[in-house]
């Protein structure tokens, strides 16, 4: 039985922390510990001629009150992926294909917003995200997701 390395790219390339930053310099609010290290496992995962094209971070989870849930949500020119490092060891991985996704639905609340994505088989929410970001995410992802869903129907008939 073999065991598959994966190996993570080179550390100034990559490319979703620095699009988590980007997010992260416009929208101050949102909540997230440990952002490189949920970063480098979206990266890990991303394939040869896969790039990202919009990134930020928050918690996985419902609650606004429950903080220590964090994670990177990714959009990619095949994806969406969203990556949570572990406390100590492991990760979680979630890619949602657009031939899977429904829709997005947007919460704003007094100081932060949520984000629930609808697929074919789950919800995932995504909470304690800066309430002024929420259009930019809601616009990036339902974008995307449109334009692939076309793609993907088109080559259907």
């Amino acid at each position: 039985m073999g065991f598959i390395k994966l190996e993570k790219k080179d550390e100034p390339h990559n490319e979703v922390y620095q699009k988590v930053l980007e997010y992260n310099r416009k929208y101050r609010g949102c909540i997230a510990w440990r952002i490189k290290k949920h970063s480098e496992v979206i990266n890990m995962h991303l394939n040869p001629n896969e790039h990202v094209l919009f990134a930020f971070a928050a918690q996985k989870n419902y609650s606004f009150t429950d903080i220590f849930s964090t994670c990177v949500v990714a959009l990619t020119n095949k994806r969406l992926l969203i990556g949570q490092k572990g406390l100590l060891f492991g990760y979680y991985l979630t890619s949602i294909t657009p031939d899977l996704y429904n829709d997005i639905k947007v919460h704003q609340g007094l100081f932060w917003g949520r984000v629930i994505i609808d697929t074919v088989k789950e919800k995932v929410v995504i909470s304690n995200i800066d309430k002024h970001g929420l259009d930019e995410i809601e616009t990036s992802i339902t974008e995307y997701m449109i334009e692939e869903k076309k793609k993907y129907y088109s080559t259907e008939n």
